[in-house]
């Protein structure tokens, strides 16, 4: 079994997401839902979005309070299953 002592980050600390998906209506929706269900403190307002230069594709990026590894885990792991996302960085 793995051991999270294994990890380069102290806890609790800033953690940027860079979430890219399709330019879709409800795609912001979605990934504030996501965060906000394992970060409950993260503030949707601090949410930054950019559309690609062809605009069919949106980067946003949501910075939380990372509390521990398996949060992370949790968190990447539900984003980059929703279909609307395709990457999560």
């Amino acid at each position: 079994m793995a051991s999270y002592k294994d990890t380069l980050l102290e806890f609790p600390c800033e953690f940027p997401l860079k979430i890219m998906g399709k330019a879709e209506d409800t795609l912001a929706q979605v990934v504030l839902e996501i965060v906000t269900l394992h970060a409950p403190d993260f503030d949707g307002a601090t949410m930054e979005m950019r559309a690609s230069s062809g605009g069919n594709y949106v980067s946003l990026t949501c910075t939380v309070i990372a509390r521990s590894k398996p949060q992370l885990d949790a968190l990447y792991t539900d984003l980059s299953g929703h279909p609307l996302i395709k990457v999560v960085l």
